[in-house]
């Protein structure tokens, strides 16, 4: 499938948007959230195509100020951080209920509520059975 870039700028109050890989197709949006529509609408149209039988890439050129490129790639920094606790804390949420620990001392672990540790390891309702396991002779001798 082929990818066509949506190369956005602003123009006073609209985005201008241009197309490198095709010679021509110029178009504009009032939001940038918009601008992947405009785009391939336009590329449809001008390549005479159904618009689902490519892909387009947004690529908004913002003004050369230090500040924005520095927060765009912190918050990059931050998105890439963010999976890498998620699959940790997958893996190590995993191996503590296991061993036997309890969803909701898991939890207090990682400052997570049990609900949230079932629905990250897949096991809910294990700390009540694995609990239950581990006091087989206490049910008996309670009846």
């Amino acid at each position: 499938m082929t990818n066509y870039t949506a190369v956005c700028r602003r123009s006073g109050d609209w985005w201008a948007i241009t197309v490198p890989e095709v010679k021509g197709i110029h178009t504009q949006a009032r939001r940038l959230a918009d601008a992947e529509h405009m785009a391939r609408e336009a590329i449809a149209l001008f390549l005479d195509v159904t618009p689902d039988t490519f892909t387009v890439t947004v690529r908004p050129e913002v003004p050369d100020v230090a500040d924005v490129a520095e927060a765009i790639r912190a918050r990059a920094e931050a998105r890439e951080a963010d999976r890498r606790a998620v699959e940790v804390t997958k893996r190590a949420l995993d191996r503590l209920i296991a061993d036997g620990m309890t969803v909701r001392d898991a939890g207090r672990l990682f400052d997570l509520s049990p609900q949230r540790v079932s629905q990250i390891t897949g096991k809910a309702g294990q700390g009540l059975a694995a609990r239950h396991r581990r006091r087989p002779a206490q049910r008996r001798a309670a009846a």
